[in-house]
């Protein structure tokens, strides 16, 4: 499988050379993520290649959000990780059974989970961002939940963040402060 490296600055690298047009060409492709990657290391990327931000309805407004954020410092002690995943879940047996399949975004602090639909975009910038594993769940069993190795092509990675964070991301005006 083709693959092209992620860069902490944005750039997208192919054969050790940036693309400097037509990353849509690339969307099949295996990401590796650079030593370092952020979730604003993501947001520069969509910034640089503004045409992916058409890959999800959700994104354009997320690129301007970011533009207003700042610059550095935007991270959560709770947590020193957030991992992209994928799930396989067989349901609906007995009956009309079905296999599901979608990615998640998850924080991790050591070994433990932690929900990140609780944080800001604006929080979250400045943590790490790996590639995960893929989880398959049978018929909703999540304690014997087989995990592999698994890769995520450019498209998955773009689409599966910003459906993630679409979830927990509202604008200022909507928020309640404590």
């Amino acid at each position: 499988m083709n693959h092209i490296r992620l860069n902490i600055d944005g750039e997208i690298e192919s054969d050790c050379r940036p693309i400097m047009s037509d990353p849509l060409s690339y969307l099949g492709f295996k990401a590796v993520l650079a030593e370092g990657y952020t979730l604003r290391s993501f947001f520069r990327m969509l910034d640089r290649y503004n045409i992916l931000t058409r890959i999800n309805p959700f994104l354009p407004v997320f690129v301007e959000q970011f533009r207003s954020c700042p610059k550095s410092r935007c991270r959560v002690d709770d947590i020193d990780v957030i991992k992209l995943g994928k799930t396989v879940e067989m349901i609906g047996f007995p009956g009309d059974p079905g296999l599901e399949i979608y990615v998640t975004l998850t924080g991790y602090k050591g070994t433990e989970t932690v929900e990140i639909k609780t944080y800001w975009m604006e929080s979250l910038l400045d943590m790490t961002v790996k590639l995960g594993r893929l989880s398959h769940v049978i018929f909703g069993d999540r304690i014997d939940t087989f995990e592999y190795d698994t890769v995520f092509n450019l498209f998955e990675f773009i689409d599966g963040i910003a459906w993630q964070l679409s979830f927990h991301n509202m604008p200022a005006e909507c928020r309640i402060s404590f």
